[in-house]
């Protein structure tokens, strides 16, 4: 505790800055004016109270952020009081969602350092389980992991205070993290992949000391909850970098600990990749840079597709037919995948039909071939096989076969033939006939 506050107060006095309008530029009317409503509500209750982390981040880089934080110290029950309609959320880190004009505004709470002999808040490898420990501006500031992600914005004065030289690493385009680069990583090992995520999506480069250890504390991402580890490979590969997010985890050695069940390349943290893995994560940004749907089914599919392959093809080397050795592939290899990384069930069903449906290809006359364009995953199972071509040649003309075979085809789009069909009109109900009336 003491050296920790020894390292925080020097931190303070040499870096703590006041960054006004006139120097980082950004007008309120840039902000989400909920977010502004949020503070300025909280301070006229007598409450210190800031935007605060990635939104300050993407507007000094010009980017529109996706969603706005505040902090404050006022506690969650306080923010309620202001907010009687706030929902105070979290176990791990209690904080407050706060609805105005139908945008949702997290609130929390400054965080202050952690007690390190309390066994109800950190884990014995040095993980963070509960951080619910309430401290200052200045506190928070050091707590938080990355320098360009502790910016604290008052909307109501245009100020911006920087406490870890944040301003200056963006403007350098520096990712460095908070203390202790071992210490932050044991508390939360997720950082790794924001750390990559980070420079693949701003275009930042990792500071030395912050770079330095990654690789040897890859392992530590097996103590992350495979729930959680899944909304991560979302954010990584589902936001509109995933070419540069592959590259980034590769160079930094930390594929293999993300995906276990790909081939490691000798004794690195690199997996083989490919031409197929890597062309459905160009097209996966293709479709996102235009706003189409991408499902994490189908990133699956490409990213599991080489052991599952190869893990088939000893099964039909026994005797089993291909359709079935895939199947049971799928089963093997996604059963391993999700000791790290959970894959919800309506998702690995999606993958498992994609690859299952690959060999049915081959059939291509008959009944067999109009059955097939009939299912409700044919055009995600022939994207597929388009990517395969990309990979092995020999399926060119196969896949020039089911292009051609789609013309003029009115494609099943699995919602089923009922839905156009014209409603039935309800029948008429006949008149009720009375009944005589009983004679006297």
């Amino acid at each position: 505790m003491t050296k920790f506050f020894s390292t925080f107060q020097e931190i303070i006095i040499t870096k703590h800055i006041v960054i006004p309008f006139a120097e980082h530029g950004i007008a309120v009317q840039q902000l989400c004016p909920h977010a502004t409503e949020v503070v300025r509500r909280l301070q006229e209750e007598g409450y210190e109270a800031y935007i605060v982390g990635g939104s300050v981040r993407d507007l000094l880089l010009g980017k529109v952020p996706k969603d706005y934080d505040v902090a404050t110290d006022a506690i969650p029950e306080e923010v309620k009081t202001v907010f009687p309609r706030a929902r105070i959320i979290g176990r791990r880190f209690r904080l407050a969602h706060v609805r105005l004009g139908g945008t949702l505004i997290e609130v929390a709470t400054f965080r202050g350092p952690q007690v390190s002999d309390d066994d109800d808040h950190a884990h014995k490898n040095g993980r963070i389980l509960r951080d619910n420990v309430w401290g200052s501006l200045e506190e928070d500031a050091v707590r938080r992991d990355f320098t360009i992600n502790a910016l604290f914005m008052d909307p109501v004065s245009g100020d911006i205070q920087d406490f870890v030289g944040g301003y200056k690493d963006l403007a350098e385009r520096k990712l460095r993290l908070i203390g202790d680069v071992r210490t932050r990583y044991r508390e939360d090992p997720v950082r790794l992949l924001r750390a990559a995520r980070f420079v693949a999506k701003l275009g930042v480069e990792l500071g030395e000391e912050t770079a330095k250890p990654i690789n040897e504390m890859a392992p530590l991402l097996k103590d992350i909850p495979p729930a959680r580890m899944f909304e991560e490979v979302c954010k990584l590969f589902m936001t509109g970098h995933a070419s540069r997010t592959l590259e980034t985890l590769q160079r930094l050695h930390l594929t293999h600990a993300l995906f276990p069940v790909l081939k490691r390349r000798g004794k690195s943290g690199k997996v083989q990749t490919g031409i197929l893995m890597e062309q459905a994560m160009k097209n996966t940004d293709a479709r996102i840079a235009v706003e189409k749907p991408v499902t994490p089914a189908f990133l699956f599919a490409a990213l599991f597709w080489q052991p599952v392959r190869a893990r088939a093809d000893v099964l039909c080397s026994r005797g089993m037919k291909e359709y079935m050795a895939l199947g049971q592939a799928a089963d093997e290899v996604m059963a391993r995948q999700v000791k790290r990384t959970a894959v919800p069930r309506r998702f690995s069903v999606i993958t498992s039909q994609i690859w299952t449906m690959q060999p049915r290809f081959n059939n291509k006359h008959g009944r067999r071939a109009k059955s097939l364009m009939n299912e409700r995953r044919f055009r995600a199972a022939y994207d597929f096989l388009l990517l395969r071509a990309e990979e092995d040649e020999s399926l060119k003309g196969l896949c020039d076969f089911w292009t051609e075979a789609q013309k003029g085809v009115e494609m099943n789009t699995g919602q089923g033939e009922r839905e156009n069909r014209k409603p039935r009109r309800p029948a008429r109900r006949g008149r009720r006939r009375r009944k005589p009336a009983a004679k006297s």
